[in-house]
């Protein structure tokens, strides 16, 4: 089944001359951040979610572990390419799915194995992102032991996270995610605490949400746009530029997050902050920032950005595996390359942007449109000016001072 509308051979970055890039001495830049997808199954029915409730299913077809030998190609691998490019160190994150349903004692393995690949040359740092409702604290003790950070996912108060963050019975999740919170809150295992996600929600109160993940001390915060494209947009993305719902409802965050300086890192808010004032974005949702990240299925497939299951069946492959591949081959790929062009992988359009810097066409995901592919702005493009905009012109008003 093709997923997409018209030829996807014919559209951005299929159309990318690689091997001329190459031949021009372009280099990409190693991968740093490594994705395993440790379990591919979930314990949560989530509408939002882009594994399981958009265009591509092939967690359908993939095993449900990682089995262990391909944890140990994976972590020979890793070290391969830090020891090719001379990295000291590389992240890794282990995914889902929800990876604590492959259990504790599994989760340490993976990580004792993937350092034991590594050897003593190369830091790996290790992260594990959950929805929170199996954390526990003989979970969290494990954890502590290899150092591995935890971030969890919530979308505000009770309300605002049982709409859209559900067990398959229709129960909320939200106190069993709030318990897991309050036992990574503790002193003995606060230094874990990696922050939060949350997927924004226009159903629900901007300023509410934000309380309601505050309540929990995280040290950051993550707001996610709902992945869509220009094909599939997101809910309530219509087709009138004039109208910036998620502009509207990320504002009032901002302007109650900036008027609490030292409170918490809101990740989205400060990024753009940084590149309005001249510096670079370490985040791939804004800004030009090269992407180092590459995902690993749970069979051994190497994929690009897992957000692109919301594009189409088969969107994020690049057709290679960890057993028969290196990552500095999956450099190579079309779609990792555009990820790292910048500036030269935008169209005109955003080109010719008074904020196409700081924007960056926005998620790589959000650009997608039939027939230019990955080349258009972001579907995402009025709400991103007007934020924009208004974050401007706070800083303008604080650097002019109140003479200005």
């Amino acid at each position: 089944m093709n997923p997409y509308v018209g030829d996807p051979s014919k559209e951005w970055p299929a159309v990318l001359d690689v091997a001329a890039l190459l031949e021009s001495r372009w280099q990409g830049r190693p991968f740093r951040q490594f994705l395993l997808k440790v379990h591919s199954r979930c314990n949560l029915a989530c509408d939002y979610c882009y594994v399981y409730m958009m265009a591509d299913q092939s967690w359908r077809s993939r095993p449900m572990v990682m089995a262990p030998d391909l944890v140990k190609i994976a972590g020979r691998r890793i070290s391969e390419h830090a020891r090719a490019h001379s990295l000291p160190a590389v992240r890794v994150i282990l995914h889902g799915g929800e990876p604590l349903l492959a259990g504790r004692e599994y989760l340490s393995g993976i990580v004792e194995s993937i350092r034991g690949e590594a050897g003593p040359g190369l830091r790996v740092e290790a992260a594990v992102q959950t929805n929170g409702v199996l954390l526990d604290e003989e979970t969290l003790h494990a954890l502590d032991r290899l150092g591995v950070r935890v971030g969890v996912s919530l979308d505000g108060g009770p309300r605002a996270n049982d709409r859209n963050r559900r067990y398959a019975d229709g129960r909320g999740s939200y106190e069993a995610v709030a318990r897991a919170l309050r036992l990574l809150n503790r002193p003995s295992f606060r230094h874990l605490y990696g922050g939060l996600l949350c997927t924004v929600d226009l159903a629900n109160d901007p300023v509410e949400t934000y309380e309601a993940l505050a309540a929990f001390d995280p040290p950051v915060i993550d707001f996610l746009l709902p992945h869509g494209t220009w094909r599939s947009p997101p809910p309530g993305r219509g087709p009138d530029p004039a109208r910036t719902p998620y502009a509207d409802w990320l504002i009032p965050i901002f302007d109650r997050w900036y008027s609490s300086p030292g409170e918490m890192t809101v990740r989205f808010f400060q990024e753009i902050v940084h590149l309005l004032l001249g510096g670079a974005s370490e985040s791939e949702s804004i800004g030009l920032t090269p992407t180092t990240h590459v995902v690993v299925e749970t069979d051994g497939t190497i994929e690009q950005t897992d957000s692109l299951k919301a594009v189409g069946q088969g969107a994020p492959g690049t057709g290679m595996n960890i057993r028969e591949h290196s990552f500095d081959a999956v450099l190579r790929h079309p779609g990792i390359v555009a990820r790292q062009l910048g500036w030269d992988a935008l169209g005109d359009e955003c080109k010719k942007c008074r904020f196409g810097r700081v924007c960056g066409a926005g998620l790589y995901t959000h650009r997608y449109r039939p027939g230019t592919g990955f080349r258009s702005p972001s579907v995402y493009c009025a709400d991103l000016y007007r934020l924009i905009g208004h974050i401007r012109s706070r800083l303008i008003s604080d650097l002019r001072g109140p003479d200005g």
